[in-house]
């Protein structure tokens, strides 16, 4: 039965092999999770992401807020109304835009 050489290829069975095996480990662990550190900031980096799609997402933030604010109705209320309130300006289907003096 022969031992397994470590990466200096000292035999696995002596002590300096053992410690250079596990400072081999240490140095690929440490490589990995420097790595790893690496790629979980790029991943979740979400400035950069919205920094290139700024335009839109500010249009589509303005658009939400309207229609959450009810902005759509409110509009339609006011620039059509019914002739219950003054006097008739513009009739266009069943909406029409009324002078309230």
């Amino acid at each position: 039965m022969s031992a397994t050489p470590s990466p200096t290829n000292q035999p696995m069975d002596t002590p300096a092999g053992l410690r250079d095996q596990i400072r081999h480990e240490r140095e690929e662990l440490a490589g990995a999770v420097e790595t790893l550190r690496t790629e979980i900031g790029e991943a979740t980096d979400l400035r950069g992401k919205l920094a290139a799609k700024l335009p839109l997402v500010a249009g589509g933030a303005l658009g939400a807020g309207f229609l959450l604010a009810g902005g759509v109705g409110a509009t339609m209320r006011l620039l059509a109304r019914r002739g219950r309130e003054g006097h008739e300006r513009l009739r266009w289907g069943r909406f029409s835009v009324v002078d309230r003096d």
